[in-house]
């Protein structure tokens, strides 16, 4: 049976993809680096609340001997400064994962990007170059498989505060847009759900854009 370790887990995708892998005959152990109480208990569930994104050093037992990987942290653009941005982007993603690759190195790797993710590095675009530069680190490490996804705007299953003003308005018209444009955005629970599917069994192709995580 697979050991899995999620980061983000008390976010809108890592709580989906947790709930799966516990629900999951096929996954044995579930560990959850997490900065919060994930306030329940389960019998595969170990939880390890760790303050620090860029030294994982004084948990890296529980990176040991894991099969796959969950990488759901993230912030919206325009809820922190930049250089904050960044540092959750691209700084955390690279201590998570240099330490899992110590610990793990054939591990597989499944990190949540975003549409527009530029792997050139050149955009302007704050959140398309630092989501490409965060991608280019990881598939520099070589883990035994890389899988990113790319989704455009996540359609939340749950109820939820919205992080903007912007967010609220396009879950009201979601519905109604993807009915003439599917490719606009994915369902949370559709996207956990592949990420899912493609870390525990493996996948066709690197990178998932918006419309091979949608098939």
């Amino acid at each position: 049976m697979k050991k899995v370790i999620i980061t983000g887990s008390n976010g809108m995708i890592g709580k989906l993809i947790l709930q799966e892998c516990l629900d999951r005959a096929d996954v044995g152990s579930v560990t959850c680096i997490t900065r919060m109480s994930l306030s329940f208990k389960h019998a595969k569930l170990i939880e390890v609340i760790h303050s620090d994104f860029t030294d994982y050093s004084p948990i890296e037992k529980h990176f040991q001997n894991q099969d796959v990987c969950f990488y759901c942290i993230g912030v919206y653009t325009g809820q922190v400064p930049t250089e904050q941005f960044n540092k959750v982007t691209i700084d955390f993603t690279k201590a998570f994962s240099e330490a899992l690759k110590h610990k793990s190195p054939t591990a597989t790797f499944c990190f949540l990007s975003g549409q527009g993710a530029d792997s050139t590095e050149k955009s302007k675009v704050l959140f398309a170059k630092a989501k490409g530069i965060a991608e280019n680190r990881l598939l520099k490490l070589n883990f035994g498989h890389t899988y990113i996804f790319r989704p455009g705007y996540i359609y939340p299953v749950t109820p939820r505060r919205e992080p903007n003003f912007f967010y609220g308005i396009m879950r009201l018209l979601y519905k109604p847009v993807a009915f003439i444009y599917p490719n606009i955005g994915v369902t949370s629970k559709v996207l956990a759900h592949k990420m899912v599917e493609v870390g525990i069994n493996g996948g066709s192709k690197e990178v998932y854009e918006n419309a091979d995580i949608r098939k």
